[in-house]
């Protein structure tokens, strides 16, 4: 008679990933059954969960949503692909490292949503202004990071390519975008998060769809279970969209080690 075979490690990993947010909402279930907190104005889950399905029935969840991830992603790969290009061109040419590098120091620790009342005023109350501040927070942890994973190559991989006759296309494509390919999705995952960060914030007060908007609004309103779908969504989101980005990571570098 044959026993059942045991979880593949694949399949481990990914119920390890759950237990975290399910035992931490499990507790916060608990506790507030056992008295604990006051559910007017921290909800507990089973409250949050039967508002998230009304409005999911009644599309105001989905069309919110639908509006903030169109942001999100639109200055995401607005963001990503320039930051990658220039974070590996400043690793292979000195002079364009030293025209960036004053530029990045100087403009990187301003807080990006900060320049939201300039860009409103560039680019108006529409998406174009939303898009343009994701696509700036997304630029700084990208570009950093590419250039990071670049200059860490191994000289002997340079001299190497070089004393073979490699063209600088081979050794942009060959050696320096795979050599630092850890770096880039490291920096990927960090620009993903800071994007819904500072879209959220952008949306409490620059327009009327988007769950920045309808967390704030809930507030106003003292809507507190709304407010609780709105920030449990932006949580689900960036984990859905971590979990897609690891994926795409395993597939893109599988040589690298977990």
């Amino acid at each position: 008679m044959s026993s059942k075979s045991p979880m593949s490690p694949k399949t481990q990993e990914r119920l390890l990933y759950l237990i975290s947010p399910i035992g931490l909402i499990a507790l916060w279930q608990l506790l507030l059954m056992a008295g604990i907190g006051d559910r007017r104005f921290v909800p507990a889950p089973s409250d949050i969960a039967w508002r998230y399905w009304d409005m999911l029935t009644n599309g105001e969840l989905e069309t919110n949503t639908l509006a903030t991830l169109w942001r999100v992603l639109a200055g995401f790969f607005l963001g990503s692909i320039p930051a990658i290009a220039v974070g590996l061109l400043m690793a292979m040419f000195r002079p364009i490292r030293i025209f960036f590098d004053p530029l990045i120091a100087s403009l990187f620790p301003i807080p990006k949503i900060a320049l939201m009342p300039l860009l409103l005023l560039v680019f108006g109350f529409g998406d174009a202004s939303k898009i343009a501040l994701v696509v700036i927070a997304v630029f700084f942890p990208v570009v950093i990071n590419t250039y990071a994973g670049a200059a860490n190559i191994e000289r002997l991989y340079w001299d190497v390519a070089k004393n073979y006759g490699a063209s600088q296309s081979v050794i942009f494509r060959r050696i320096v975008l795979f050599g630092a390919l850890p770096m880039i999705f490291a920096g990927l995952r960090i620009a993903l998060a800071v994007s819904f960060i500072v879209l959220v914030a952008a949306e409490f007060v620059s327009t009327k769809v988007g769950i920045g908007y309808m967390i704030w609004n809930s507030w106003e309103l003292m809507q507190v279970d709304v407010m609780f779908v709105g920030i449990v969504t932006v949580g689900l989101l960036g984990l859905i969209a971590t979990a897609i980005l690891q994926e795409i990571e395993r597939k893109v570098i599988p040589w690298k080690a977990e």
